[in-house]
């Protein structure tokens, strides 16, 4: 019962209210609100101590499989990280939460599956790093293969490019100790958004704009692109200026491009069959959080949150199964001495 109503409540859309009666409908059990939380908030906490090693099994049959397969590339093993905006008790304010994925392609680059992590509002994100940090390293350890291609793809935020020069960059394989070679790639995406506030500063919302922002995206997709881009923006501004009220937005965009060119090498990232796009963790951004906990109306305390998140990453990585029987198997068992019922007129103690 308590694995069905942890399952119903951190399904995509629904409420406590939907909980509370599909407990009753489909298993004639009469729960009031407090009950339901309390089971649940229980269930989160036993869980969670058991999520992380039932996901590096999971990323680690990936990896196996991903070897076994054709294609003339090392498979990759995937990382990203974003934020989204969650509603927070009591003011109604807006807080910034963190989604993270761990993803797996095989040798010609086909992704065999992810699993995901989850953090309510916090300042810093550092209870996310240490998730995402120890979930790799655990995997790192108990792979024995050929190390994969190890890749970081997200949009240049702070605290996804922290994460990069803080964690990733500095990070040595905790078996070997050897560094390990991280490929942080900017999401092609924002980037093709800066070259969008380049063309409209270079020739206004005009036709032109639209047409000079599509080949730009195209040659930023080439050898060498971010360069390329950079240097056609340099010369068309030589030789006609930029919009008067849009010089800041060009000055923006093109430092944005310039400052991060090494990570935008999209030609040579396709190349090794490495992912351009964070489009996994957006889309986690949307399947973890806003199909359960941004619902109408909807306002979270910390440790709800906290609640349906742990439960929710358990479901969405396809590990809840295995999760829910190893928590049942760490509980201790206590023997109880019972009586059979014996022929003779005293009642036997069983053995």
């Amino acid at each position: 019962m308590a694995s069905a109503a942890g399952r119903y409540f951190a399904e995509a859309g629904t409420t406590q209210e939907a909980v509370l009666e599909r407990l009753r409908r489909e298993h004639g059990v009469v729960w009031g609100t407090k009950k339901l939380r309390e089971v649940v908030a229980r269930l989160a906490e036993v869980m969670e101590p058991f999520s992380r090693q039932f996901q590096a099994a999971k990323v680690l049959a990936w990896l196996e499989e991903a070897w076994k397969r054709k294609g003339n590339r090392r498979p990759v093993l995937c990382v990203g990280r974003d934020g989204i905006s969650l509603g927070m008790q009591p003011d109604g304010s807006f807080e910034v939460a963190t989604t993270a994925t761990m993803t797996v392609y095989d040798r010609q680059g086909k992704r065999l599956g992810t699993v995901y992590l989850a953090q309510p509002p916090e300042l810093g994100q550092q209870t996310m790093t240490r998730e995402l940090t120890a979930l790799l390293e655990e995997v790192l350890t108990r792979w024995q293969g050929p190390t994969p291609q190890l890749c970081y793809v997200t949009d240049a935020g702070d605290n996804e490019t922290a994460y990069y020069r803080q964690v990733l960059r500095r990070m040595r394989h905790p078996r070997t100790g050897q560094r390990l070679e991280w490929q942080w790639v900017v999401d092609y995406y924002h980037a093709s958004q800066r070259i969008t506030v380049l063309a409209e500063a270079l020739f206004g919302q005009t036709r032109a704009a639209e047409a000079w922002a599509r080949r730009m995206r195209k040659l930023l997709l080439k050898p060498n692109g971010p360069s390329r881009v950079l240097h056609a923006a340099a010369a068309r501004r030589s030789r006609h200026g930029v919009i008067a009220h849009r010089r800041r937005d060009y000055n923006r965009a093109y430092e944005y491009l310039r400052q991060r060119t090494p990570f935008m090498q999209y030609w040579e990232h396709r190349r090794r069959h490495l992912p351009i796009g964070s489009g996994i963790t957006e889309a986690a951004c949307k399947t973890v959080f806003a199909q359960r906990l941004k619902l109408s109306g909807m306002l979270w305390k910390h440790e709800g949150a906290r609640t349906v998140l742990t439960l929710r990453v358990i479901l969405l990585s396809g590990i809840w199964e295995d999760v829910y029987a190893a928590t049942l198997k760490s509980f201790d068992t206590t023997p109880i001495r019972t009586y059979q019922v014996s022929s003779a007129k005293e009642p036997a103690i069983a053995a």
